[in-house]
């Protein structure tokens, strides 16, 4: 017996232990799944993020899966005639939008690994959506002649000699300071012009003239072409995913030469994404080849886009500023340093005089908006803004909107802008919307279920870990405090197993008690009665299959029912 009793007593050791091991791994491996499971975490995030060539990402970053609009409006000017007349303001009637679908899409992709960046072009196709658009491409539109002003505004630094070149054969050709084309024209199709062709086809003035088009169009040769925007380069984020998609350089060069000192750096995002981890309060660059430079947007507010918060950068008055109220600003002047609200982009637009804003002058010095009629501004349809998810720095919504205006100007020695108001005049404007689709957001809002499930997992293993580690420990006190109490009671009524000599004896003595509890409970009770009451032979436990505990446990069960 003792023997058994021994091995038994091992065997539940051995398991207790088993057992206070396992609960110590557990518990500590919570402890450090807690500790870093967000650098795990991350770590996950950073190598599915990162560009390259067999990832998700990329496949999205090359080509966008969401359906791209771009949306054109044409100031169409209603008094042409009265230009010059200083009791009268250019009268702009606003025609669209104008809705094209655009296909984007990268090519000519070259990975540079030494320095984990990538080299590409953009490229995009229009097709114009008739449903979507307020108009057709046929409607005409009378509105400045850029291509007159942009010849007038080159040979104004020029000789005398040289400008009255330019002069006569503005005469010539019977150039006047407005023109009226269809909006297909206008816009992707182009029209020719003999100022066009005649500084084609007389190079008399040497470098000085840059004729980039043989047509004139403001999206004249964008339609399926990749040379107009010019060449990226963008960091992959192998390295850092802080640099994700941040521009390295553009052309080849990481300076565009075309503003001043920090002003003409090729630095924030190329479009397709943020840095992650942004704060409230802070700001994200948009490096827009449209206009050489990169557009600063500061924060604004925290808001939801299809169930998954972000937070949405505006591009203010200080995005616009040109050191009239950021000095900081003040090298985005270039030549020529006007109030507040447009930017000038003239070396960047083939030295004609080309300002850029946003729609009806949001944003802008009011000087700008007392030089015309036509215009009212307001903040849900012509701001620009991005809403930006901050863990990964991808944006939800995006609102890019611009306008392209003119400087008009009296230029000495051109007869036809001799007597002529000095004006900012708006052309055209654009917006760019895009919305994240439902799908990518569902992948979006994963991403901090997995945070909070990996950190519940880890409470839970280490909850677990401890309960096991204190299971063998409280037991072995739970039973202690049982045998104490069985203890007790063997003093007061009745031997404990442990006090008799032998099983033998053990069972005698329940045999006894069985009797006396059966005279006990019998319901004649007289004392002249006396029982019959023999000891009961107990049978071994070689002939029942029972221990001697059966015969413990009828003892205790016995005395039991004598105190009671």
């Amino acid at each position: 017996m003792p023997t058994q009793n021994s091995a038994l007593w091992r065997r539940r050791s051995n398991r207790g232990l088993f057992i206070g091991i396992f609960g110590f791994c557990l518990g500590l491996f919570g402890i450090l799944c807690g500790m870093f499971w967000e650098d795990i975490f991350n770590w996950i995030k950073h190598k599915e993020m990162a560009l390259a060539p067999d990832t998700q990402v990329y496949e999205n970053w090359k080509t966008p899966p969401m359906e791209l609009h771009l949306d054109i409006y044409m100031y169409n000017w209603t008094n042409p005639e009265e230009f010059g007349n200083l009791s009268s303001k250019p009268i702009l009637q606003q025609l669209g939008p104008y809705r094209f679908i655009d296909k984007p899409d990268k090519i000519d992709i070259v990975w540079h690994p030494e320095n984990n960046s990538v080299t590409y072009r953009r490229r995009s196709l229009y097709y114009f959506d008739a449903a979507g658009s307020v108009g057709s491409l046929d409607d005409e539109v009378t509105t400045l002649n850029a291509v007159t002003l942009s010849a007038a505004a080159t040979a104004k630094h020029w000789s005398s000699v040289k400008r009255g070149f330019v002069d006569t054969g503005l005469k010539i050709y019977d150039r006047e300071i407005s023109v009226t084309k269809t909006v297909d024209e206008m816009l992707f199709t182009g029209y020719s012009d003999p100022m066009i062709d005649a500084a084609i086809a007389l190079p008399i003035f040497g470098d000085e003239v840059k004729v980039p088009f043989d047509k004139f169009g403001w999206f004249y040769t964008r339609n399926g072409s990749a040379d107009l925007t010019g060449v990226f380069n963008v960091y992959t984020g192998a390295d850092d995913l802080t640099k994700l998609g941040q521009m390295h350089s553009w052309n080849y060069q990481t300076h565009t030469g075309y503003f001043e000192s920090y002003c003409g750096l090729t630095n924030g995002s190329a479009g397709e994404f943020q840095p992650p981890q942004l704060q409230p309060g802070g700001s994200v660059g948009l490096f827009t080849p449209d206009m050489c430079r990169t557009l600063r947007l500061d924060y604004e507010d925290t808001l939801e886009i299809e169930g998954v918060q972000g937070y949405k950068f505006t591009g203010g008055a200080r995005s616009v500023d040109n050191g009239t109220l950021y000095p900081e600003n003040l090298c985005f002047c270039g030549a020529k340093c006007v109030p507040s609200g447009v930017m000038n982009v003239t070396a960047c637009r083939f030295d004609s005089p080309v300002f850029m804003s946003y729609p009806h002058f949001y944003n802008a010095d009011q000087y700008y908006l007392d030089q015309v009629e036509g215009l009212q501004p307001n903040k849900e349809d012509h701001e620009f803004y991005m809403v930006v998810e901050p863990r990964t720095g991808i944006p939800l919504e995006v609102a890019a909107r611009f306008q392209v205006n003119m400087l008009v100007e009296p230029i000495e020695g051109i007869t036809l802008y001799t007597d002529v108001p000095r004006i900012f005049f708006p052309l055209i404007w654009f917006e760019q919307k895009v919305r994240i689709t439902p799908e990518l957001a569902d992948q979006l809002k994963m991403l901090p279920l997995v945070l909070l499930a990996g950190q519940i997992f880890a409470g839970v293993c280490l909850t677990i870990g401890l309960i096991l580690l204190c299971w063998t420990p409280a037991r072995h006190l739970l039973n202690s405090c049982r045998h104490r109490e069985y203890n007790v009671k063997a003093n007061g009524h009745h031997k404990s197993r442990s006090q008799f000599s032998s099983a033998e004896e053990l069972k005698s003595k329940a045999s006894t008690l069985v009797c006396e509890k059966s005279a006990r409970d019998s319901p004649d009770s007289s004392p002249l009665l006396v029982p019959n009451c023999k000891p009961v032979k107990l049978m071994t436990k070689s002939q029942t299959g029972d221990s001697v505990a059966t015969a413990s446990t009828v003892i205790s069960e016995t005395a039991d029912s004598k105190k009671d």
